[in-house]
């Protein structure tokens, strides 16, 4: 069963980069922002939460392409213009305005940063590139000297293309969170790819804004307590033995096989427990990390966090077609140390399920008063791992710019924060109907083994 658990390995290196030229992409016709010099948009609460306030990196590969280096910037800088007018609020910046709160506004010099640079190494020097690898980092643009979690002013969409020797490219993402979540930046990224590919505008579904749609209630009424945005005082070592130590990035391949067992010994535990694979795998993924990072006290509440897409759960609000926007809610398990490590899967599965249960309509709105009222300025990491799905994305099928599925679709480096744990896709052009997916979080080097070994189930009998 271990051979269903395969711990990945990626090539330590560094990748010299060259930044040949940096520019700005405008939308390639008029927009409503050129009809009026103070047009703006409103954000929802969902939108500006904290924990949107970021960019998400993300990065592309693509092998020889057998085309000019020229010819490859050019279409996707004209089907990115081309794109930018449905979308053209990602030609915007961010300001804040009263309270705090956040609004995308538009100016003369705005548009989307793109980048031309170039690498002496070769697609094939860079080793395993199904796995996400902290030395891929120069293939994202980030202005020298930029500080940590800016977002203000700063361009929403920044794109850089490198091209290495082979003739292969990689295209390094940052995209502003406050502007859509993953479902939305799927189908952003989906209509530049078809752009590109057809040399033709494709925006289908039609982009729509429509963020007033979740506007807070007047008055507010907030329902839920909203654990997953307390502040709560760190009295573990859990966060000291992350942040103070070089945490390492480890990733491992889970078949689908060993997914099914996770859940059938969940399920096989408590036969009126009837959980998704998400729940079982999640609590296991939890209990294991909690285990090997030996966090005391064990009175301590811990919590896991992740985000619930609430477009399917919406039934007195009514989303269109195309909105793009953040309909995602942090759903949030508690458990002590204690329970955690000491209780069953099947109980610790089932914290995870009713969490995810608990996210509804009523909840997100509660949630949008409560960021109304409360406003949270900080990131709450006290006893958090957060457990990121990009699994459910369709990452590699809409990132067919005209030369084919990337061999690798998804993120970089997690040690920035090393209590998010992200699921990712087993993708690439081989990779067929693997339904195999790829865990990545980050461990001190001392609790690399035991976590792998629990992760593995070689304690369980």
């Amino acid at each position: 069963m271990a051979s269903c658990i395969q711990e990945l390995h990626f090539t330590h290196l560094h990748i010299p980069v060259t930044i040949n030229q940096q520019f700005l992409v405008h939308p390639s016709s008029p927009t409503p922002a050129n009809q009026s010099p103070h047009h703006s948009l409103y954000l929802s609460n969902l939108d500006d939460i904290i924990g949107a306030r970021v960019f998400t990196p993300s990065v592309y590969f693509y092998p020889s392409t057998n085309n000019r280096e020229s010819f490859v910037l050019k279409r996707l800088q004209d089907a990115l213009s081309e794109v930018l007018v449905p979308y053209y609020p990602l030609s915007g910046r961010l300001r804040e305005v009263e309270n705090g709160k956040l609004e995308v506004f538009f100016g003369e010099e705005q548009g989307v940063l793109m980048v031309s640079a170039n690498s002496s190494m070769d697609l094939a020097d860079l080793g395993d590139l199904t796995v996400p690898n902290p030395a891929w980092l120069p293939l994202i643009f980030r202005n020298p000297g930029e500080e940590a979690y800016k977002i203000l002013e700063m361009p929403l969409l920044i794109a850089q293309v490198t091209f290495f020797t082979c003739g292969g490219f990689s295209l390094g993402i940052r995209l502003c969170h406050c502007i859509c979540d993953g479902f939305g930046a799927m189908q952003f990224l989906g209509s530049w790819a078809a752009t590109a590919k057809t040399g033709k505008l494709i925006a289908d579904p039609e982009p729509v804004w429509d963020r007033e749609t979740f506007k807070p209630r007047n008055p507010p009424m907030v329902k839920y307590p909203h654990h997953e945005y307390l502040p709560i005082e760190e009295r573990s070592n859990l966060t000291n033995s992350l942040w103070d130590t070089k945490p390492l990035q480890k990733c491992y391949r889970i078949s689908k096989e060993f997914q099914c067992r996770v859940k059938s010994i969940a399920q096989g535990e408590d036969p009126t427990l009837v959980c998704s694979t998400f729940d079982a795998m999640a609590a296991h993924i939890w209990r294991s990390w909690v285990k090997a990072l030996d966090v005391k006290p064990l009175d301590y509440n811990l919590r896991l966090t992740f985000s619930v897409n609430v477009r399917t759960r919406l039934e007195t609000l009514k989303l269109r077609k195309g909105f793009y926007g953040n309909v995602v809610c942090l759903a949030c398990a508690m458990s002590s140390v204690e329970s955690l490590i000491n209780d069953s899967l099947s109980k610790t599965t089932r914290l995870v399920q009713d969490a995810r249960l608990r996210v509804s309509e009523d909840y997100l709105r509660s949630m949008v008063d409560y960021v109304d009222v409360k406003r949270p300025k900080r990131l709450e990491f006290g006893g958090k791992l957060t457990i990121t799905q990009w699994t459910r994305f369709e990452m590699y099928e809409t990132a067919d710019f005209g030369w084919g599925k990337p061999v690798y679709a998804g993120p970089i480096d997690l040690r920035p924060t090393p209590q998010v744990c992200v699921l990712l896709p087993q993708g690439g052009v081989e990779s067929g109907n693997d339904q195999s997916m790829v865990v990545c979080l980050c461990l001190p080097p001392t609790a690399v083994h035991t976590f792998t070994r629990l992760l593995s189930l070689n304690d369980h009998k």
